[in-house]
């Protein structure tokens, strides 16, 4: 007769085989929704377009729906458990030293592609036309009025605003304040009502995921016939390599030596985090990616929920190695076209710039453009060749949030690995994920 220990674990592998299958099983599904998608936006049928235009639109929307509440709970739930353990800042310290690590290292290879590749300077006449395109209002925002904006003055604002930044100092702010509340019956009720708003979220998340082949199709077709109606343009070849290629080099070299270093491999984290890759590529929103990304480290990449609910809706708002490098690129570039002289103290001034500019960015789609957009005005460069990146953005805005969700997931599965030995078993957490 077999042990009870035996029984367990032969249940155990029949959950994990039956869970690979199922993955294995999303995975194709998404390459083949990707694949339809594609040829469909080809075929140049406005109807079949506009069709595809609005379930995106809905897609996007819900995402959108979702984003705020998983970040705001995530914070509130983890803080209030862990703020008074002494795991919280080790935790933390993890994020922010891997949030660096890649957001520097992303910074500085979008720097060497650009010395190496050299952009040549644009005709003054191109960049004259392109000032025509630039959204007159954001040229004149300064960027001491963006932090500004990240203070609130009431918690209901950012949320409606959808301020992801101040949204995260409010959950901060409530998670830590469960922690240290006194023991008392009110405060049992209270979280106990947190964490049922939480399951309840995650169980609308999973609806969402299991219907998310329809999205990619749309997705995929709205993409397809972007391109094929010539958004992506080739006057501005060389910059575009150089921030598509400092992005692919991130994603494909960079971040996976990274993970080897730690101990991890990185095509079995990609595997698992696919998922949330899907859709940041589609939706071109780190934040609206984020209930997609929680599930996908929890479900199957199983990372402690302590972990995943603390640091990727940090790594969110803070993490940005594409935007990092955008920034980066984007400056100096309008800078040389503008005449500005590019010393080498010039650039690795810009590069830390760049890093810091986007940790204060806003997970959300063109963020980096508009920031840029700010930066630039503020140091007096004209402002015409943001008119001319403008149309082809798009496609730079969905590279570079996959990679965004990518580090992200690089940051969440490198701390769960070397501090899971130190975690709690945290079920109160888990609940939500199961």
């Amino acid at each position: 007769m077999q042990s009870n220990n035996e029984v367990e674990k032969e249940a155990a592998n029949a959950l994990k085989n039956r869970s690979a299958a199922i993955q294995k099983k999303q995975v194709m599904l998404w390459i083949g929704a990707l694949i339809v998608g594609g040829g469909l936006g080809l075929v140049g049928n406005s109807a079949l377009n506009e069709l595809f235009n609005f379930i995106a639109t809905i897609f996007t929307r819900l995402f959108q729906f979702v984003a705020i509440p998983t970040i705001a709970l995530a914070i509130i739930t983890t803080l209030s458990t862990l703020g008074a353990q002494k795991n919280t800042g080790r935790i933390f310290a993890h994020t922010v030293f891997y949030t660096l690590l890649t957001t520097i290292s992303a910074a500085a290879v979008g720097l060497a592609l650009y010395l190496w590749i050299s952009p040549a300077t644009l005709p003054l006449d191109v960049i004259g036309k392109g000032a025509e395109n630039v959204p007159g209002k954001l040229g004149e925002i300064s960027y001491y009025e963006h932090f500004l904006s990240v203070i609130p003055n009431n918690i209901l604002a950012p949320i409606i605003s959808g301020n992801v930044l101040s949204v995260l100092i409010i959950a901060a702010s409530l998670g830590l304040g469960l922690a240290f509340m006194p023991k008392t019956k009110n405060r049992e009720t209270l979280l106990a009502g947190i964490f049922g708003a939480q399951e309840l979220l995650f169980t609308l998340i999973r609806a969402l995921i299991k219907a998310l082949p329809v999205g990619i199709l749309a997705f995929a077709a709205q993409l397809s016939a972007e391109i094929e109606a010539g958004v992506i343009v080739g006057s501005l070849g060389q910059y575009v390599a150089v921030v598509l290629g400092g992005n692919l080099i991130q994603f494909f070299i960079v971040l996976p030596l990274i993970m080897i270093l730690r101990g991890l491999n990185p095509v079995q984290v990609f595997r698992k985090m696919s998922p949330a890759l899907a859709v940041a590529l589609f939706t071109k929103s780190s934040a609206g990616t984020l209930p997609v990304t929680l599930a996908s480290a929890e479900r199957n990449l199983k990372v402690n929920p302590a972990v995943s609910r603390f640091v990727l809706p940090i790594c969110t708002t803070i993490n940005m190695n594409g935007c990092a490098a955008f920034i980066l690129v984007t400056s100096l570039f309008v800078m040389q076209n503008a005449g500005f002289e590019l010393t080498v103290g010039t650039m690795i001034s810009w590069l830390f710039i760049s890093v810091f500019a986007a940790i204060g960015n806003a997970g959300v789609p063109m963020g980096c453009y508009f920031l840029t957009l700010s930066l630039m005005s503020s140091v007096g460069a004209p402002l015409g060749l943001m008119g001319i990146i403008l149309p082809i953005y798009s496609i730079i805005d969905m590279v570079e949030t996959a990679e965004n969700v990518w580090s992200d997931s690089t940051v969440c599965a490198i701390t769960n690995h070397e501090l899971e030995d130190d975690l709690p078993d945290t079920v109160g957490l888990a609940t939500a994920s199961a």
